[in-house]
């Protein structure tokens, strides 16, 4: 038993990123406002966008996307089952029909062979995942949404730090990245949007308060503008400025994460190939930069001599969290008692999205863990398995 629970995630802070809260808290401004700016100039400078906005949650992100794009009654939109649930929702809430497509079988991603069948007079957007900081392969999907005119967003919640064929993610098209206390570079809470559009990102600023001409926070009058209207009914999903100071300090050191982060995987990797019925995601075969967002098993229960939810349990009486990224969707309570595939998907199945979703676990990976916790894990691991010959 280790001295400290090793939780599943923890979030890259130090001192610095600290005292900038404090430094924001003294100013007087603690919404919306420079921080925010800076924070928007810097996620540009990373992705490669022309245009980023900030906002409080992915889900935020993606509530104004769809609101953005007209996605209402009577359309679809096509995604994977396997991901976050606040997708399907938003999608729900808005009156939209999610249509779900399968993933490939070990990367869990998406792909364009997959998407094509799914397509029908009614799909109006296309939602692709980045999948546990692996980035999907965008190149076939952008051809397909050009071949039948229909807009791709990417969700890029997993995905900051990673790059696809020498390019950001966020370098093309509209992305959404999360900055939850979990991701690899967080705010607490927090979205971003990226896109190339400038009409776009303005429907987006607008739309993140109440529809106001401008901001809260006007970059040059530093305060609301009297003359400011309301161009369209909008929300309320500004970022403040005490979560988005903790971003910029992270931002900096973001290749120190992303490579502390790849170093820890690949020590994974080596160790739990050693363990009969534990299987580590496969890298994609195109050119990319992981950023290790997740460090995800498949547990085989006929191997192992456990199920995964059995495994969950006895990582955390040896004091190791784990978590499950994510159940399907469809399986999931509400949408599998109110939900009916369309009829173009009935002869679609979604067979390795189900096979997977019984078996993926996430274990710990994140930049303060050292190599002795890794290989903790993979002992305990090897334990449970039954086997105390395999040596990390």
């Amino acid at each position: 038993m280790t001295k400290q629970f090793l939780p599943l995630s923890k979030p890259a802070l130090n001192e610095d990123d600290i005292a900038a809260v404090s430094d924001v808290l003294r100013s007087g401004w603690i919404t919306t406002g420079p921080k925010n700016a800076e924070l928007e100039k810097q996620i540009c400078l990373l992705s490669g966008a022309k245009y980023a906005v900030t906002l409080s949650s992915a889900t935020a992100a993606m509530h104004l996307t769809l609101t953005a794009l007209g996605i209402g009654p009577g359309d679809e939109v096509i995604t994977p089952s396997l991901t976050w649930v606040s997708t399907i929702n938003m999608i729900t809430l808005m009156g939209a029909t999610p249509v779900f497509v399968d993933v490939e079988a070990n990367t869990l991603m998406t792909s364009a062979s997959l998407i094509a069948p799914l397509i029908s007079s009614k799909t109006k957007l296309i939602i692709p995942v980045h999948y546990a900081g692996a980035p999907v392969d965008l190149d076939p999907i952008y051809a397909l949404g050009k071949l039948h005119n229909i807009p791709i967003i990417e969700d890029a919640a997993h995905a900051i730090g990673c790059e696809y064929k020498g390019r950001s993610i966020g370098q093309r098209g509209t992305c959404l990245f999360s900055l939850h206390a979990i991701k690899n570079i967080t705010t607490a809470e927090g979205g971003v949007v990226t896109t190339q559009d400038a009409g776009f990102a303005e429907h987006i600023r607008r739309l993140r308060f109440h529809g106001l001409a401008v901001d809260a926070f006007d970059r040059e009058a530093h305060g609301r503008s009297p003359q400011a209207e309301v161009i369209e009914p909008g929300y309320k999903y500004n970022l403040p400025d005490i979560c988005a100071v903790l971003a910029l300090g992270q931002l900096q050191r973001l290749d120190k994460i992303t490579q502390k982060r790849t170093q820890l995987a690949r020590l994974y990797q080596d160790l739990l190939a050693r363990i009969p019925g534990i299987k580590m995601l496969s890298a994609p075969d195109y050119p990319h930069i992981h950023c290790w967002h997740l460090l995800i098993i498949r547990v085989d229960p006929r191997i192992f001599g456990m199920d995964r939810d059995q495994l969950i349990f006895e990582l955390k009486k040896h004091g190791i969290g784990a978590g499950i990224h994510f159940k399907a969707v469809h399986l999931q309570k509400y949408y599998r008692e109110n939900y009916r595939f369309p009829e173009h998907t009935h002869l679609y199945p979604l067979k390795n999205t189900e096979y997977n979703s019984q078996q993926i676990c996430s274990l710990p990976l994140f930049p303060d863990m050292s190599e002795r916790d890794v290989i903790y894990v993979t002992t305990t691991l090897a334990k449970i398995f039954g086997d105390t010959d395999i040596e990390a």
